[in-house]
């Protein structure tokens, strides 16, 4: 029974150096974020719709083609 005692004390102890190890990593993380240049509300105001432009374009592309496919396929 003491051998099994000791190993659960074994555990305990592993994880709470992993909650302490990983105390510094979120840390590291928060200081490293505090860095980024984050985008102001207007900048991705117009990567938003500059992204949905190119989306609709892509799209209205792909349609096109699919009709012409389908024409040329229809046609055979």
């Amino acid at each position: 029974m003491a051998k099994s005692s000791k190993k659960v004390e074994k555990k305990d102890v592993k994880k709470k150096e992993k909650v302490k190890n990983n105390d510094g990593y979120f840390k590291e993380v928060k200081k490293e974020l505090k860095l980024v240049k984050w985008p102001s509300a207007k900048e991705v105001i117009k990567y938003t719709i500059s992204t949905i432009i190119l989306c609709a374009i892509l799209c209205a592309i792909f349609m096109l083609l699919n009709l012409i496919m389908s024409v040329i396929v229809g046609g055979i």
